[in-house]
């Protein structure tokens, strides 16, 4: 049998496994974050199966230094700090390994892959295959053309890759593997911070090498060299010899391959079985350790896979018995798992399909289109699921009418309104549905929605909720169509049969999901949002992307000659006034003329890259400094307005309608608020005169309607005012008053008749900013006034508005106590980070416990006034229609005979949508006009 060793750079693959899920956390009950835990151990076990093994070691970094350190005392040296999770992560993943009886190796002076380096050699030499597992570029030094590999486990979607010595040759473009070493020591590595030659490239340093043979070589020739490249070798070449020996892995670390001990072997079932409930690993448990798997939760009580309470036996030491059956280690796909999948091809099987499931009260659906946007896509097939491990896919022709003909059959099943229709992502299948005449009449399940109320942050796309909950892969979707790019098919290029396996797998596993995840609401109690907020907005999307907006081209095509022609003049006046013409949209050049040149900031900074930056906020900073400044900052505006929006606008025309159709996503911001793509609706500019102008792009369908704008008038203030019942703001709010003016009033000491425009100003920036955690730092910076000023503005704040005081010491309390901020409808947002030790990381934890409740709640509140406007348009039977949401305002496609009546209904809903505490009223405002900017 061929003897295979694979060896684990620990601390590279903990890291990886830590970041991947960073924005989709796993936390314990306790608030025990085990990103690391799991990714490493899903990484290990994939590694087992898959590979088969014969051998195995992982191998870890020292805490003690190495000779590298002392070397150079800058080793490393820029190396962000670890975070406290993945830091406690550590001990938890050598339990893993021991549980799997699989030795760890680390050693005092040495790094891992020295060690690794050391024992892959002398592996290689008794004959073994040794693949050292890493995503480190520097291994490629140790490659041997047939024994030694580089092996990437697969990640965030990619597949494995296996790298030899020519791989790796090709990659750094060298000649021999050891010259990946003179390539890092003539170029550095920044991650390591070995500082190589500055001003020496990849792409350079391959050239010396292929010249100059080594670094030694390179630098022997350094005279012959011309230019400044000669002279940037000269200068660095004691540089270039001390990275060299840096990124030199040692060979000859005083460690033993030893055979019998790297050999894989039985697990330690106890060990695993310990430290899994102890991280409540439920789906990896009962995977890897039999169906008797179970996590206890206190004394003698467990919970199975969806948290369920169970019954267990109790022992004489008050510990849990349970009989583990291991079978053989094996990750669930469609190729190892029993399933039913049906193909319902013929006229005959798909009537007796609609009557089999008119008989159920829960369906979960999937449709198959010809691309992703589906407001102009074309129907493939539907899949249907009511029992796991069971699935039904009705395949459709090309032909449109007998698609329609098919359809007719099933119309009478998403007419009836007891069944409930569970999907992930459902508005996709609902809105290409839509566009066949056929709406979902049920109530609905969003597996993916549902995900993002008990996991606020990260992805949620099925395939990685189907490995999270239910330990299983599901077929990948370019396994079908293959990968992104011109050669790319799309679904119904693909053979039924194929398909078949695919889509009934889809919905199999989304009811699967849903019966996992479901519980899971209640247990955190955001059931509640789900049912009244989150789940009912989903129709109401589905309806306002089926009907877009019209963009008016001809204005844009003006509008964008009118922008390149100011751009250009803001360009020709930065030429003038820096003496030099370069190119202006080059951050580069940019900051050599601003930095070098023309001396503006003596403390410039400059990035990793090695340049000058020369963003938004360093260049806000040198405005009062030279008019260039203000002249780049119109250059840019310009720029991107006509770039991002005038010019791109036209592009999202969808030929079917001859409108713009946003897609509104519901599962992305923490705090509740809806985003959009195609266009991002929620970024275009209101702030400057030339961003509003884009908005009069934006008009009526026809002359018979006129757009109305609704719009909450300071909600996020009436919010703080209501939640914090601080008695001022609250009375302002309730008499009418100016609430900047008020504030400024209390803040300065002076009667309201008395107040000017700079002091409502200064108040207005603090009403704003002070809820959001802005330091009297920040303020003076708004404001450019003192930071002694500002202190006293927000001392005098804080004292006259002792309930907004109060507000925030109680929620960061409340988030310290329970790990999370709510809003008022009880949406969360967990905060594993709020009893940190490290002060930067729990001061941004600390900022969102007191705004997730107050941004969240606006969230909630518009939300709550879009089902109801919705639902009274449709009592009504309104011609008018809602079709767009950005940030607090709401934006109607008007018939002009119904427009008095929208004016009356729209802001009475919105004000009553969510009623506030301490009598605070919530407003809203109206406008019309035959375009955005006018209704507005």
């Amino acid at each position: 049998m061929e003897k295979k060793l694979y060896l684990l750079d620990a601390m590279a693959l903990i890291f990886r496994a830590y970041y991947a899920l960073i924005r989709s956390p796993r936390v314990t009950s306790d608030g025990k974050n085990t990103n690391a835990q799991f990714g490493f151990t899903n990484t290990l076990i994939d590694l087992i199966q898959k590979e088969k093994p014969t051998h195995l070691a992982v191998c870890f970094d020292t805490h003690a230094p190495t000779t590298r350190h002392k070397d150079y005392e800058n080793y490393k040296a820029n190396r962000q700090e670890a975070p406290e999770d993945l830091i406690i992560s550590i001990p938890d993943i050598k339990k893993i390994i021991h549980g799997f009886n699989i030795p760890t190796i680390e050693l005092d002076g040495y790094e891992a892959d020295d060690i690794i380096g050391t024992l892959a050699w002398e592996a290689a030499a008794k004959g073994y295959q040794v693949y050292m597992v890493t995503p480190d570029k520097d291994y490629g030094q140790l490659l041997n053309d047939d024994k030694i590999f580089i092996y990437k486990p697969p990640y965030m979607g990619n597949p494995k890759e296996i790298i030899d010595a020519e791989g790796i040759c090709k990659k750094w473009d060298i000649e021999r593997v050891d010259q990946v070493i003179d390539i890092l020591g003539l170029m550095g590595d920044a991650v390591d911070n070995i500082p190589g030659i500055a001003g020496v490239g990849e792409k350079t340093a391959a050239k010396l090498l292929k010249q100059y043979d080594t670094v030694e070589g390179v630098i022997a020739h350094a005279d012959e060299i011309k230019g400044a490249l000669g002279e940037k070798v000269r200068a660095g070449k004691d540089s270039a010899i001390m990275s060299k020996k840096l990124a030199t892995i040692i060979t000859d670390v005083p460690v033993t391959f030893d055979e019998h001990n790297f050999e894989l072997g039985e697990w330690d079932k106890d060990l695993l079985a310990n430290i899994f409930g102890e991280l409540e690993f439920r789906t990896l448990g009962k995977r890897l350790l039999g169906e008797g798997f179970q996590i206890p939760v206190s004394g003698n009580v467990q919970t199975d896979l969806f948290g369920n309470v169970v019954e267990t036996k109790g022992t004489s030491k008050g510990k849990t018995e349970t009989i583990v059956d291991v079978p053989e280690l094996e990750i669930k796909d469609i190729k190892n798992t029993s399933h039913d999948y049906h193909l319902v091809d013929t006229e005959e099987d798909r009537q007796q399909l609609v009557w089999n499931l008119l008989k159920e009260k829960e369906i979960c659906f999937d449709t198959e289109t010809t691309g992703l946007d589906a407001n102009n896509v074309e129907i493939v097939g539907m899949s249907f699921s009511v029992k796991k491990g069971e699935a039904y896919y009705v395949p459709m022709p090309k032909d449109q009418k007998k698609v329609a003909e098919i359809l007719e059959v099933f119309r009478p099943l998403f007419a009836e309104k007891k069944i409930l229709w569970i999907g992930q992502n459902i508005k996709y299948d609902m809105l290409v549905m839509k566009w066949y005449g056929i709406e979902l009449e049920g109530e609905i399940f969003d597996t993916m929605v549902a995900h993002y109320l008990i996991e606020p942050e990260g992805r949620r796309n099925m395939d990685l909720l189907s490995e999270q909950f239910l330990g299983y892969h599901p077929i990948e979707i370019e396994e079908l169509i293959g990968k992104k790019g011109k050669g790319q098919l799309n679904m119904r290029d693909i053979a039924k049969e194929v398909v078949k396996e695919y889509a009934a797998e889809d919905a199999d596993i989304t009811l699967q999901l849903k019966h996992a995840i479901e519980p899971i609401l209640t247990q955190k109690s955001v059931r509640k949002v789900f049912d009244k907020v989150d789940t009912p907005l989903i129709k109401v999307l589905t309806a306002m992307e089926f009907e877009g907006v019209k963009i008016d081209e001809n204005f844009l095509k003006e509008y964008s000659k009118t922008l390149e022609i100011d751009a250009a003049d803001y360009e020709n006046r930065v030429y003038e006034e820096a003496g030099v013409k370069f190119n202006l949209a080059s951050p580069k050049q940019l900051g050599e003329v601003l930095f070098d040149k023309l001396k503006l900031d003596p403390k410039a900074k400059k990035t990793k890259t090695g340049q000058y930056a020369t963003g938004e906020d360093v260049l806000l900073k040198l405005a009062a400094e030279n008019k260039i400044v203000d002249d780049i900052l119109g250059f840019r505006e310009l720029t991107k307005l006509r770039n991002t929006y005038v010019d791109a606008l036209p592009a999202l025309i969808n030929p079917r309608t001859g409108r713009v159709h946003t897609s509104y996503n519901q599962t992305i911001a923490i705090t509740g608020r809806l985003s959009s793509t195609n266009p991002n609706l929620q970024n275009i500019p209101i702030r400057t005169e030339r961003g509003k102008e884009i908005r009069k792009a934006f008009i009526p369908r026809d002359s018979d309607h006129i757009l109305l704008s609704a719009d909450y008038s300071q909600i996020e203030l009436r919010i703080v005012a209501a939640i914090s019942g601080d008695e001022h703001m609250c009375e302002a709010f309730k008499e009418g008053k100016d609430i900047h003016k008020a504030t400024a009033a209390k803040v300065f000491g002076v009667a309201e008749s008395e107040v000017t425009s700079d002091m409502r100003r200064k108040a207005k920036s603090v009403n704003f900013g002070i809820i959001y955690g802005q330091s009297a730092f920040g303020l003076a910076s708004n404001l450019g006034i003192s930071r002694k000023e500002a202190k006293e503005i927000i001392d005098s704040y804080m004292e006259e508005f002792s309930g907004i005081r109060s507000y925030m010491e109680t929620k960061i309390q409340f988030a310290q106590d329970h790990g999370y901020a709510e809003t008022l409808m009880g949406r969360k947002n967990w905060l594993k980070d709020i009893n940190s030790s490290n002060f930067t990381v729990r001061a941004f934890a600390e900022r969102a416990a007191i705004n997730s409740p107050i941004q969240g709640t606006a969230a909630d509140m518009i939300k709550l006034a879009m089902i109801d406007i919705h639902a009274a348009m449709q009592k009504e039977n309104l011609a008018s229609k809602m079709i767009l949401q950005v940030h607090d305002e709401l934006i109607f496609d008007v018939k002009k005979a119904e427009v008095d009546i929208l004016k009356e209904l729209v802001p009475t809903l919105m004000k009553n949508a969510l009623v506030l505490p301490n009598e605070v009223p919530a407003l809203a405002e109206t406008g019309v006009g035959d375009n955005w900017l006018e209704a507005h």
